[in-house]
């Protein structure tokens, strides 16, 4: 045996008997979790870094390959858990985007619905305002035409009162004319009505005169007759 075999060889015992303590932690404690879990991959990177570091400077290739073999693993472990990492933040980013583009679209869509319904409101607006307009130009004709019959009517009235007026007034003028001598023979008849009625009150006069004039001579005479011899 080399006399630097000796140091090693209790150098790689004392290791031993001091990795005894971790590799118990390692099996009691951290074997429980799994894997991939960021507490168990620590330590066992940790002790295979310890291991290979000892492994190299003891000469020891079976720890240093232990530490190696475990530095890989966990390495490995950790690669596989950074891409499942990767995986699920572009998974995540990727659901986000679709998401994101889905929301996208039904935002386009519910604009495109509301601008739809802009428009068909704008256009039955229109449509009622069209409406609205006829129906005032239409009254405003109607109106029009009223107006327009009532001042012909009125017109078509006023000359038929016209002539009616001028043909009234064309009758009395010739009943005038027509009654003119009629009146003139009413009033010379009227007058020598009156004439002949002066005289026969005159005659009537003269006759009661007469008779008066007799009857007293018959009483003159009935007196005288009265007052002879007896």
């Amino acid at each position: 045996m080399n006399i630097t075999t000796v140091p090693l060889a209790v150098l790689r015992l004392q290791y031993q008997i001091f990795r005894f303590p971790l590799q118990m932690i390692e099996q009691q404690v951290f074997s429980r979790f799994p894997p991939d879990a960021p507490p168990r991959l620590m330590y066992e990177r940790g002790l295979g870094l310890l291991d290979g570091t000892v492994g190299t400077v003891l000469g020891a290739r079976d720890v240093q390959q232990r530490g190696a073999a475990m530095t890989e693993r966990t390495d490995a472990f950790a690669r596989a858990s950074a891409l499942e990492e990767e995986a699920a933040r572009k998974e995540q980013e990727a659901d986000a985007a679709l998401r994101a583009e889905r929301e996208r679209a039904r935002a386009q869509q519910s604009e495109a619905h509301e601008a739809r319904q802009r428009e068909v409101a704008q256009a039955r607006a229109r449509e009622e305002e069209r409406k609205r307009t006829a129906a005032r130009e239409a009254e405003q004709r109607a109106e029009a035409a009223k107006r327009q019959a009532d001042a012909e009517a009125a017109q078509r009235t006023q000359a038929v009162e016209s002539a009616r007026r001028k043909e009234q007034e064309q009758i009395r003028a010739a009943e005038q004319a027509a009654a003119a001598p009629a009146e003139a023979q009413l009033k010379d008849a009227a007058d020598k009505q009156g004439e002949a009625a002066d005289k026969r009150a005159r005659a009537e006069r003269l006759e009661d005169l007469s008779e008066a004039e007799k009857v007293g001579r018959r009483a003159e005479r009935n007196g005288e007759a009265a007052g002879g011899p007896a």
